[in-house]
């Protein structure tokens, strides 16, 4: 059974992150990351069109923490307090302990294995806290550095939605 609880909110550290709780400072950051072009061009939303939506945002994810729906990290460089890409796990499925998770970083932060270790770790806090037995990501077909770092996870193709999207899946 898996055990959803994230209270207190739980704060994963890597060799060079710091994984710790969205906060109202981060909607500047949030706004940046989520009207992002590049960004975008990989995700089914609604570009951010001001850090109004940002913070709207970061309370929306904060009350879905609160009831246990969901769980959204802040990624920050160790040393730092800024924001630069957030990693989360959502959808879950009780009865077949599964969640999905999702990661966005902004562009001039990428390529460099920083996400590699904020996903390694979250993969790592979700099966031995969360008590998963699958994970499940989405990334478009046309998203080859992300397909990269699931494949680099250990993440294998289960599926192909709309000829758009490819779904992932790492077991436990």
């Amino acid at each position: 059974m898996i055990d959803i609880n994230f209270q207190p909110f739980p704060k994963l550290i890597t060799e060079r992150l710091y994984l710790r709780q969205l906060k109202v400072s981060d909607a500047n950051e949030i706004f940046l990351l989520r009207s992002n072009d590049s960004v975008n061009a990989f995700i089914n939303r609604q570009k951010a069109a001001s850090v109004v939506e940002a913070d709207a945002f970061i309370t929306r994810i904060s009350t879905m923490q609160a009831n246990n729906e969901a769980i959204m990290w802040a990624i920050v460089r160790k040393g730092f307090d800024q924001l630069i890409g957030t990693i989360g796990i959502w959808n879950f499925e009780i009865e077949n302990a599964q969640a999905e998770i999702g990661f966005e970083m902004l562009p001039q932060h990428q390529g460099n294995g920083l996400m590699f270790e904020a996903l390694t770790s979250t993969i790592n806090f979700a099966f031995k806290n969360l008590l998963l037995d699958r994970i499940v990501a989405n990334a478009r077909q046309d998203n080859q550095r992300s397909i990269k770092l699931l494949e680099k996870c250990s993440f294998i193709k289960s599926d192909e939605r709309d000829g758009e999207y490819i779904s992932y899946k790492l077991l436990r």
